[in-house]
């Protein structure tokens, strides 16, 4: 779950946006939170028109997605929602242009940026202060300052 109001994401009567499948066989369909309660350190969710374990088994693996337009700001000036950090500029602390950031991988251990570079390889780079030390949304650029090899697989 990605999100940092459970609580509110997933309220009686809330819509969501459902997805099923990878490729081109995807299906959307709109789903309705109709019951959610905490339940051994994880939220249980039941959505309308799922009322046993055979309807429940044909949605396993869906994706629960809302329209980035509804997402309320921040408020932190150093947090921001995956849709805005997709696409961005990254460039090197020169101003050289490295890539485009294509997606926000959330591990265990932390954010990670995935960065196509200019040479069509894909890099993996921490989304930390330290080696990303500017968004500016604004102007659609990230500035990367990795460390000594963290771009080099990219090379290859």
């Amino acid at each position: 779950m990605r999100t940092d109001s459970p609580r509110d994401r997933f309220a009686v009567g809330e819509r969501l946006l459902g997805r099923t499948g990878k490729g081109n066989n995807v299906t959307d369909r709109e789903v309705t939170v109709e019951a959610a309660r905490d339940h051994s350190g994880r939220l249980l969710v039941r959505l309308e028109g799922v009322s046993d374990r055979n309807s429940a088994d044909e949605l396993r693996g869906m994706l629960l997605l809302v329209d980035s337009e509804a997402l309320p700001e921040t408020g932190d000036p150093d947090e921001f929602h995956d849709h805005q950090l997709v696409g961005l500029r990254a460039l090197d602390t020169g101003g050289a242009e490295l890539g485009e950031v294509t997606e926000v991988v959330h591990t265990p251990g932390g954010e990670l940026l995935a960065v196509r570079l200019a040479n069509g390889a894909d890099a993996l780079v921490p989304f930390v202060t330290r080696i990303v030390p500017e968004v500016d949304l604004g102007s659609g650029t990230c500035v990367i300052d990795p460390p000594e090899g963290l771009l080099d697989l990219g090379t290859s």
